[in-house]
């Protein structure tokens, strides 16, 4: 039998034939900087199951984002941790609350970061859950104002672009109407489109401090079955304007990334959350695998899937490996 034309190992012979026809490209560019912040000074307060990741005073935050910046990537996402909490969650649009007063002091230093900003109440109520709550049961309109309120003065203290995280319907177009009719028509919206109710946000809730104080979130959140009500969800926020929509978590969704990519035309987002980067963590400090490798090559996967952006903790270590 004659040998066949093709020998696909050619193009895999050197690192600058593997380079040359690389089909999908990582860089800094693609990647966003989650980071919590809080009240003091000189905080740095260890997240322990997310090892290597910090609570951080607006100090030490404005250090951070000056060094992922510097190593080129374009974008921060700042979560709120309060001093106090309320029922409704009133400093999550305080004038003067943790976010606000952390946006004015990062814009200062960095004008020309991208600084986004989580728009969820949970970090910020004493049940835990990301909207209002009436006789155990989480209320979509009655949310919504509170939503715009946030929002708004998150653009006032100058959010380059903010993000709806709560999952209740309708929301999108609530904060887009409230931020044109003050003015604000120019900032984007990246909306959590496809959040699924996942097991995965464990380390995220002990880092914000949001665990529910009752129930779960599966009244809000979406069901890991589901494909097309992802979708249509999708789809939905672009309605009511979206600039930018995500899917979360990244890893186990990544059918879903690329399902949306084939039907929508707006940039997607993908947020590879804290139970994945804590995975892989784990699994480093064990020795059983190499974290450098497993963080480029599911990042890679992700963006393969279909991403632009990849939303992750891993972002400055990533961007300091895709620059050796």
């Amino acid at each position: 039998m004659p040998f066949p034309q093709d020998r696909l190992r050619r193009l895999r012979a050197t690192a600058g034939f593997r380079r040359m026809a690389r089909e999908t490209r990582l860089s800094p560019d693609h990647l966003i900087a989650p980071f919590f912040v809080v009240e003091g000074h000189n905080e740095r307060q260890p997240i322990g199951s997310m090892p290597g990741q910090y609570r951080l005073s607006v100090d030490q935050l404005i250090q951070e984002a000056g060094e992922v910046y510097a190593l080129g990537v374009p974008a921060i996402l700042l979560f709120g941790i309060p001093a106090t909490k309320d029922e409704i969650g009133s400093e999550a649009w305080a004038p003067d609350g943790i976010v606000p007063r952390a946006l004015r002091a990062v814009k200062e230093r960095l004008p020309d970061l991208v600084v986004i900003t989580d728009v969820c109440v949970d970090e910020y109520t004493t049940h835990g859950h990301c909207g209002m709550v009436q006789d155990g049961r989480i209320l979509n309109d009655e949310t919504l104002g509170c939503l715009q309120k946030m929002a708004l003065s998150h653009a006032r203290a100058g959010s380059d672009m903010v993000a709806p995280s709560d999952m209740m319907d309708g929301r999108v177009a609530a904060i887009r109407l409230a931020l044109d009719g003050e003015g604000f028509a120019s900032v984007p919206i990246m909306a959590y489109a496809a959040k699924f109710a996942s097991c995965l946000y464990a380390p995220f809730r002990e880092a914000a401090d949001s665990r529910p104080a009752f129930g779960d979130r599966q009244s809000y959140q979406m069901d890991p079955a589901n494909v097309r009500e992802a979708l249509r969800e999708i789809e939905a926020d672009i309605q009511e304007g979206a600039d930018i929509v995500m899917v979360k978590p990244a890893l186990p969704y990544l059918d879903v990334i690329h399902a949306a990519r084939q039907t929508v035309r707006h940039p997607i987002a993908a947020y590879q959350v804290s139970g994945e980067y804590s995975m892989i963590k784990a699994a480093a400090q064990q020795g059983w695998l190499d974290e450098r490798l497993a963080m480029v090559e599911t990042l890679l996967a992700i963006r393969r899937a279909g991403a632009d952006l990849i939303l992750t903790y891993y972002a400055k270590d990533a961007a300091r490996a895709l620059r050796e």
